[in-house]
């Protein structure tokens, strides 16, 4: 697979091509729109050798969070690349055979890439809620001297 041989800054969270649309809403469109919690755990989900199991939470670190994240990205990219595909079955094939084809590439396609994307708002928000969470803690050990 090519997306495990691109290097990691390929998969960047903070690119505008896996940024939040604003019809998103950071992710509720997919809960509210698509009911995407009651179907997400009932796909199948493949992990490569040496692979990151995208199936649990495992930990809650910067690191794993950033790692995990990144992962989103890596699968949102291969998924929608393999997309591209539908294009080139509907020139390759007679309309009939491409019209179905293509839309079997786009139903075994989609509904990942849309997974990794509404994972991903909620990982950051979690993200987000560590990072501030790690400061508070941190402000709690080791206060700021107070002047007189």
């Amino acid at each position: 697979m090519a997306c495990i041989k691109l290097p990691p800054a390929t998969f960047d969270a903070t690119k505008p091509r896996y940024a939040a649309r604003d019809w998103e809403h950071n992710g509720r469109w997919y809960r509210d729109k698509l009911k995407i919690q009651m179907w997400k755990d009932k796909v199948p989900q493949h992990i490569g050798k040496d692979g990151f199991s995208k199936a649990h939470l495992t930990d809650v670190s910067i690191e794993y969070l950033d790692e995990f994240i990144m992962e989103t990205c890596r699968g949102e990219w291969m998924h929608l690349t393999n997309c591209i595909c539908a294009v080139v079955v509907l020139l390759l094939n007679p309309l009939g055979v491409g019209l179905l084809f293509a839309f079997l590439i786009l139903l075994g396609n989609m509904p990942f890439a849309v997974i990794q994307r509404y994972n991903r708002f909620r990982l950051q928000v979690l993200r987000k809620k560590r990072v501030r969470d790690l400061r508070a803690a941190a402000m709690e050990t080791d206060p700021a001297p107070v002047s007189a």
